[in-house]
């Protein structure tokens, strides 16, 4: 992984500390010219009471990344990112390994961006399917 690459994953990493991403054991794992990958483990901690992944916790999935993407591929010194909208379509669900959404720009404004975040499991199954709107605030 060349340097700049895993000085962006750390950044990402770093600031998870002490926050929802922490405690659902987010990690940030792969970056690319226009992608951010994070993973999250699929355990107890995230079922639903039927032992499945629970939505919310996929859509918290997405929306970390799908943020933190925003906030790598804008000035993040410069600009607070908010999210502002966020849908999900969940078309299979999972018990147990790991979950990857993968944060994909599909229109990035000067104000607003949207954001596409496919979360697939370990064989590269499509769990959910969700679209992220967030918002650039200039931090003055």
């Amino acid at each position: 992984m060349d340097e700049h690459k895993a000085k962006i994953l750390e950044v990402c990493n770093n600031i998870c500390k002490n926050t929802l991403m922490e405690t659902l054991d987010i990690s940030y794992v792969d970056v690319g010219e226009n992608f951010l990958i994070a993973k999250m483990p699929v355990s107890p901690k995230v079922h639903q009471p039927d032992g499945v992944l629970h939505g919310g916790a996929s859509v918290a999935l997405a929306e970390s990344v799908g943020s933190a993407a925003s906030y790598v591929f804008l000035d993040g010194q410069e600009f607070f990112v908010r999210g502002i909208e966020i849908s999900a379509n969940h078309v299979r669900s999972v018990k147990e390994g790991y979950v990857y959404a993968k944060a994909s720009i599909i229109h990035k404004g000067r104000t607003t961006q949207l954001w596409e975040i496919k979360i697939s499991n370990e064989e590269g199954d499509l769990i959910s399917n969700c679209k992220l709107t967030t918002i650039a605030l200039p931090r003055k």
